[in-house]
Parts: structure tokens; C-alpha cells; sequence
């Protein structure tokens, strides 16, 4: 059995990552990249689908870990009766190499301790043929993948797993590493294990002390930043929703999808985070992924891309892996691929917009500002995806009539989602200001006009008068959580009357156990499509201490904020729902729909509480809103 999804620590190089679990254990990775076959997937099944596991063989009476500082170096100690040894665990984020490091030290006393290998590729299917290259290094193969596992512990291998069984006493260390190369080439030569693991420490310390955020919350909003760093796929700038595939989202359920790709939403809204937080090479690198992968004609425009900018991601289920917690089926691609997702063209506007002021700003306080290798910023760089962003508002001035599956991919018939709507809206506005603000060419009369259309269309025909709500699509009595966001797009002020009496609607019917859940689902399927059930959604829950932020109810936005801190484990990581009922983490895992929103929430209740309220509109766009 896989442990709780809380129970995992991330570790990763920004090409992949591990999850590595309080026992000690590497039940996911994926190697080469985060979408790639796992070569560990015990999190989706058992052992025997593949693990490394480094524990003391006595029993374990206490478990404490941290990470390193601002590092994604993970400490682990164990406490048995005879001492007390530290694990340490983590990726090397260099390009060209793929390398999990583990150290174990003992801090005091003498511990047994034991290492077990499953070497199990492509998600569990594949036993590699395991060879000895001497007594301290194995080398496991299959088709396109090779693996070489070294350390100072002599191995053996038996029952279809490699083990090594050593003694630690006080002082004493012995070091593994696991790198991944392609079959056909050979392997590196051993590492310097504790080497690697300072450079790895050093090179996300000098990430951090680029961070410029200076808000209450440091520590959750530090670690949720390294998050989301750990997320982006450094050899494009892509930036994947989750590191994992199949966590239900109910357990025992079949809401289990696969998040180890770039959806536009996903990777907007992290990337305006990382802006926020002062992380500027970030936008570049993916601005230059972005206009890559959408290259082409702006209708087909898709809600996802694999982390290179691939188009095609079929879905389809892996029968021999029984799932998280016999949550089947699992599932590899996405078949929402394929969906019309009319909110991401507001979302990806956004995020050019506020990118190109970011930039210009830190090119006003930092002259000369480089990018990587070498190249300087300069006006028409940072205006770069000027004609990519006209040609998406071509196709909005009569797509933005569509009909759509929505923000939550329903898997159930279109509709004219009020959500939707509102991002188009976003669109038309940020195009309004490129040109008004960036002096940018485009049409700004036409566009104007087409902003203030959708707006008043959006008020009249999304809006329920009798119960002084928006619903979730035109005509329907629905409630949907993701109505929360129109204030912090700057769609109305969240003082509005109208977005007061969303909230107060969603509070009455939409609230579980103090959580927000996305929108009602029916016993029988008929809002998205699938059976009921699933937990909290945690963004939502971060939406709504926003929008108390921002209209005055700063003691409950607080409360609420610091009640989804608590649900952070250990080491500051959360999944994409919460299950009230449980008292337990569900869906994929860690996930940036989550950790952005609570850097987002930080920031606005930082300032509600400094008595200067504003919405991550507000803090990018200075000169003030666009309301129609």
C-alpha cells in the first residue's frame, strides 16, 4: 500500500521529480521527464510496481523531516532504539544529467538500516534485465531506458529487487545515486554524492535570493514558490500542472487524471506568482515556450500542451496498476486536450500583459537587463508576443459567442460558462491596455466596444436578480465556485453588490466544513458528467479568503487563510482537493493550482491588512481597472 498523499515529500531537477514518503520510500518518478514512464510507481499501486526504499530494518519510533532552508534538499531522520540516522534526499538540477541523490547519516548510536529496489519501467510493466557491474554498482535496462544505481554498501539482487544491508554507526554516511541515461548511451562515472547534494542546496539558495516577497507568511509563501520553481521544465520553460497522474479526487473514485502537462490556465496563473515574487527570467522562458507551442492558427488553440509544446495527448488507461487506494482507472494523456476552454485565451492575455509590464519595469530599475545566455531585453523582445496576442483577439471578437466545456473540464455537454465569459472579458480588457498603456498597435476602438459588449452581456444574462447571484452558465440556477475569481480579474470590485451576493450564495451552498467545493455534483452525473463526489477544491477555498480580503471582511479572509495553511504537511506541500470528511489530501500532488492561489492570497491579505486592499489586478496594473 502507497502512504497517504500527505505523507509525500517532492524532491526534483526542473526536469522530473520524485515523491519520496515519510517511511522513507521513492514510490513516483518519472524519467526522463515529468510525463515520462515512471520507472517507480508504487504510488499507484504496490511494491511491486516498482519502489526504492531506505528505512532502518528495526522498528522506526519516530519520524521527523524539513527541507533544507529554501532548498528542495529533503532531510529525513529516523529514531529506533539503537540511534537515530538522517536521510537525505534530493535531484541535481543539472541539464544533461537526471541523478537522484540519498545520503544516510547517522546522528547518534548504531543503526541496521536496509536498501530494497524495484527497478519496474513503464508505470510497472517492465521488469529490466538487472546487472552487477561490481559490488557496488548495478545497471538495470529495458528498451529505451537505463538506470545505474552505485553505492559504498555492497548490493545483491534476489527476488526481483536489489538490496543492500549495511551498519551506520555515529559520524558515519554511505551515499547512493540512481542516474538515468538512454540505454544506448554509456553511463556516467560515479558521483560525489555529498558534493552534489551542496551544489543542489546552493543552486536553489541562489534561486531564492532573486525572491522580492516581503509580505506576512514567509515561510509558506517561500516554499510554495519553490514549489511551483520545481514544476517549470527547464530545458523549455514549460510548466506542468502536477507531477503526478491518477490521485483521485475522490478515493476509491474514478476522478483520476493525468496533470504532468501545461495547461495554459495552470501555467499562466504560476507564472504571474512567480512574477509577483520577482522571478522575471521565468516569464521569458516561458513567453518563448508559449508562442512556440501555439503557433499556428489562434481557433485551435489548444487548453494543454505536453512540456515541449506536443500536441498530441491521448488518454488511455493502464489496467495492470490498480490505482491510488484502488482509486482505477489509472490513466496516462488527458483527454481534455481536445476541449474548447474559451477562459484560457483571458488567462494567457493576462499573463503577456503583466509579463511585458514586469519586465519593463525591472528594465527601468535594472538597465541592461540580461537574459539567459547573454541576449539583452530590449522594446521589441518584450513586446515579442504583441502579434501572437492580436491574432487571439481576431478569433475572440466572434468566438468569445461559443458555447464551451469550462474551467473544470466537464465532461458533459457544452455550455455558455459565466466564468468563460468573464475571461474573454479579461482578454479584451488586457489587449485594451496594451495598446493604451504600451502604446502598442491595435484596433482599441473596436476592442473597447467588444469589451464592454461581453460585460454587459455576462451582467445580464450570467446573473440570477432574484437570488443576486452569478450562476455558473447562462439560464441555469447553478452556483460555481470559480465565479469567486471575477474580482480578482478586475471583472467588478468585490464590494459590487452583485459579487457580495455570489459570495454570500457560495457560502450557503457551496460550503463544507468551512471549504469551498468547486460546483454541485449531481447522483447522477448531469452537471459534469461523472459520478459524484470528490473533495474540497482548495483554489476555490483561497478565492473566497481573497474576496473577503478585498471587501472588508479582512478577520474572516485571515481565519480562512490560516485554516488552509493547516492542511500544508510537514514540509509545506498540498494536493489539489481536501476531503472534509476524511480529514485527508485528495487529487494530484503537489499542485500548482494550489500553491498559487496561496501566494496570491498571502499578497492580498498582506495588503488588506496594511489597509491598502488589492487583487493581483490591481498590483499589476497600477494606472487602475477597465470596468465596463
Amino acid at each position: 500500500m502507497p502512504s497517504l498523499i500527505e505523507d509525500y515529500a517532492l524532491i526534483g531537477d526542473t526536469h522530473s521529480a520524485a515523491l519520496v514518503s515519510r517511511t522513507g520510500s521513492i514510490d513516483w518518478l518519472c524519467l526522463p521527464r515529468f510525463d515520462s514512464p515512471s520507472c517507480f510507481a508504487a504510488l499507484l499501486g504496490d511494491s511491486e510496481a516498482g519502489h526504492w526504499k531506505i528505512a532502518p530494518v528495526e522498528p522506526v519510533l519516530g519520524v521527523s523531516r524539513r527541507y533544507r532552508g529554501d532548498t528542495l534538499v529533503l532531510e529525513t531522520d529516523m529514531t529506533t532504539a539503537s540511534g537515530t540516522v538522517r536521510i537525505v534526499d534530493a535531484m541535481f538540477p543539472r541539464a544533461g544529467t537526471h541523478t537522484v541523490l540519498r545520503l544516510v547519516e547517522c546522528l547518534e548510536g548504531a543503526v541496521h538500516l536496509r536498501s530494497e529496489t524495484r527497478f519496474r519501467f513503464d508505470y510497472g510493466s517492465i521488469v529490466p534485465w538487472v546487472r552487477r557491474v561490481d559490488e557496488h554498482t548495478m545497471s538495470a535496462v529495458a528498451g529505451p531506458d537505463a538506470v545505474t544505481l552505485r553505492t559504498t554498501a555492497p548490493m545483491e539482487g534476489h527476488d526481483m529487487a536489489t538490496y543492500a544491508d549495511f551498519h551506520v554507526a555515529a559520524g558515519q554516511s554511505v551515499p547512493f545515486s540512481l542516474t538515468w541515461t538512454p540505454s544506448h548511451q554509456t553511463p556516467p562515472p560515479s558521483h560525489d554524492v555529498r558534493r552534489m547534494i551542496t551544489l543542489t542546496e546552493a543552486w536553489w539558495s541562489d534561486w531564492m535570493a532573486g525572491c522580492t516577497y516581503d509580505g506576512q507568511w514567509q515561510p509558506a509563501v517561500r516554499r510554495s514558490l519553490i514549489t511551483l520553481k520545481a514544476l517549470t521544465y527547464a530545458p523549455t520553460g514549460g510548466i506542468v500542472a502536477a507531477v503526478t497522474t491518477s490521485l483521485p479526487e475522490h478515493i476509491g473514485g474514478v476522478r483520476n487524471w493525468d496533470y504532468r502537462y501545461c495547461w495554459l490556465r495552470d501555467a499562466t496563473i504560476t507564472l504571474l506568482a512567480l512574477l509577483d515574487a520577482g522571478f522575471t527570467s521565468e516569464a521569458t522562458a516561458w513567453r518563448e515556450w508559449l508562442l512556440r507551442a501555439v503557433a499556428g492558427d489562434p481557433s485551435r488553440v489548444q487548453i494543454m500542451y505536453g512540456v515541449a509544446g506536443e500536441r498530441r495527448l491521448p488518454e488511455y488507461e493502464i489496467p495492470w496498476l490498480p490505482g491510488y487506494e484502488n482509486s482505477a482507472p489509472v490513466r496516462v494523456g488527458n483527454a481534455a486536450v481536445d476541449q474548447f476552454q474559451l477562459d484560457v485565451y483571458g488567462e494567457v492575455l493576462d499573463a503577456l500583459h503583466v509579463a511585458r509590464v514586469a519586465v519593463a519595469n525591472r528594465r527601468q530599475t535594472v538597465p541592461g537587463l540580461a537574459l539567459p545566455g547573454g541576449q539583452t531585453i530590449t522594446e521589441s523582445h518584450a513586446d515579442d508576443s504583441w502579434p501572437l496576442q492580436t491574432k487571439l483577439m481576431d478569433f475572440l471578437e466572434t468566438g468569445w459567442r461559443k458555447t464551451d466545456e469550462g474551467i473544470w473540464e466537464v465532461r458533459g455537454p457544452r455550455r455558455h460558462f459565466v466564468h468563460s465569459k468573464v475571461m474573454a472579458w479579461v482578454a479584451a480588457d488586457r489587449a485594451v491596455r496594451g495598446i493604451v498603456e504600451s502604446r502598442l498597435p491595435g484596433p482599441v476602438d473596436r476592442w473597447s466596444a467588444l469589451r464592454d459588449e461581453i460585460h454587459a452581456e455576462v451582467c445580464t444574462r450570467g446573473f440570477d436578480s432574484e437570488r443576486n447571484t452569478f450562476t455558473q452558465f447562462y439560464g441555469s440556477k447553478e452556483l460555481d465556485a470559480a465565479l469567486l475569481y471575477m474580482p480578482l480579474v478586475g471583472f467588478l470590485p468585490a464590494t459590487d453588490p452583485r459579487a457580495v451576493g455570489t459570495v454570500a450564495a457560495i457560502e450557503r451552498e457551496l460550503m463544507e466544513d468551512g471549504f469551498v467545493l468547486r460546483y454541485p455534483t449531481a447522483e447522477d452525473g448531469a452537471v459534469d458528467g461523472l459520478p459524484a463526489g470528490e473533495g474540497a477544491f482548495l483554489a476555490c477555498t483561497f478565492w473566497l479568503a481573497d474576496n473577503y480580503a478585498l471587501s472588508g471582511r479582512v478577520h474572516e479572509a485571515q481565519e480562512l487563510f490560516e485554516r488552509l495553511l493547516s492542511l500544508r504537511n510537514d514540509v509545506g506541500l498540498l494536493a489539489e482537493e481536501y476531503d472534509p470528511r476524511l480529514g485527508r489530501m485528495t487529487g494530484n500532488f503537489p499542485q500548482a493550482f494550489s500553491h498559487v492561489p496561496l501566494v496570491n492570497t498571502a499578497r492580498t491579505l498582506t495588503d488588506a491588512l496594511r489597509g491598502t486592499p488589492r487583487s493581483r489586478t490591481d498590483r499589476a496594473h497600477p494606472p487602475g481597472h477597465f470596468f465596463g
